[in-house]
């Protein structure tokens, strides 16, 4: 351990990443599960969801404030920006990925898959060329904790692309247990994705999953990183190809060749995380009751 017992240090080129004074601040604290934070560089703020409460909350960097930014929320959970700077939502609730126009209006953007209404998207990113790729696991339907209590229609757990042309909706990969976070890499040939499949059942993947894509097609789906606490749940990359992922004792770092390189602790188990700051190298940690936050000596990948 290191920098006030923060920082632990598996391979010496972890140690470069952070600053010998860097400390970990909890920003806030009193959200029920907090998730999904997306920063507006712009009006340097952060948005992220607070699921079960039906609440978005807001961070004012200029001034530390935080506001609630919309509730009820849908049970949003993750949240991302589009390249026109609009807030693109995932909701537990309405079972549905939305978009916060410019003005306000909250668009739908997809809510069923082959005429079945879609489970319950939890993370969301988007293309440089427009496409919105979501993952759709069953957490917001397996109880009213975090969404509202159903079956499920479509009778998977799939990973799916929005044309940014047509609307259409496709499944992209259809053979993970629980999608979760997803990614994809700088030259967007890579898309990594969390399989945490292991809350259902103990024999189920804590793992990272790295696809092939090809403009709209994924192949591949080989095994990129095993999580040894807890499991992965939402992750950034940083402008040099490594993760930043969640996990039950903090963030994990991992090398773009899947090695553990080292771990940022956290007092409550991670769900998400983001980059933002004048800089982007401030890491955004969305941590079960808490938002967090820690500046790094490397700046987060920009795909907006």
């Amino acid at each position: 351990m290191s920098a006030g017992q923060t920082f632990e240090v598996i391979d010496p080129q972890f140690g470069r990443l952070f600053n010998g004074s860097a400390r970990l601040h909890q920003l806030y604290s009193n959200c029920q599960w907090a998730e999904g934070p997306a920063w507006f560089g712009g009006g340097r703020y952060l948005i992220w969801s607070d699921i079960p409460a039906n609440r978005m909350m807001r961070y004012d960097e200029t001034d530390g404030s935080v506001s609630v930014f919309r509730q009820p929320s849908g049970n949003s959970n993750g949240n991302t920006v589009d390249r026109q700077g609009r807030l693109i939502s995932c909701e537990h609730g309405g079972r549905r990925v939305s978009r916060t126009e410019h003005d306000g209006t909250v668009t739908t953007l997809a809510d069923r898959f082959d005429g079945k209404r879609l489970n319950s998207p939890n993370d969301v990113v988007v293309k440089s060329d427009g496409s919105i790729w979501f993952t759709d696991p069953s957490y917001g339907i397996d109880s009213d904790y975090e969404g509202n209590k159903a079956e499920s229609e479509i009778g998977s757990c799939n990973i799916y692309r929005i044309d940014p042309a047509t609307g259409a909706v496709t499944a992209v990969v259809t053979d993970m247990v629980r999608p979760n976070g997803l990614a994809f890499s700088k030259d967007e040939t890579l898309l990594y994705v969390a399989d945490s499949g292991a809350t259902h059942k103990a024999d189920c993947p804590r793992e990272m999953r790295v696809f092939d894509v090809k403009g709209d097609r994924v192949t591949g789906g080989r095994q990129f990183a095993l999580c040894n606490a807890g499991f992965f749940d939402g992750f950034r990359l940083d402008n040099e190809g490594r993760i930043w992922t969640s996990a039950a004792d903090g963030v994990h770092c991992i090398a773009p060749d899947g090695m553990l390189l080292g771990k940022i602790h956290v007092p409550e188990g991670v769900a998400n995380c983001c980059f933002g700051g004048e800089k982007f190298n401030v890491l955004y940690i969305c941590a079960s009751t808490s938002l967090y936050a820690v500046r790094l000596m490397v700046s987060g990948l920009r795909t907006y």
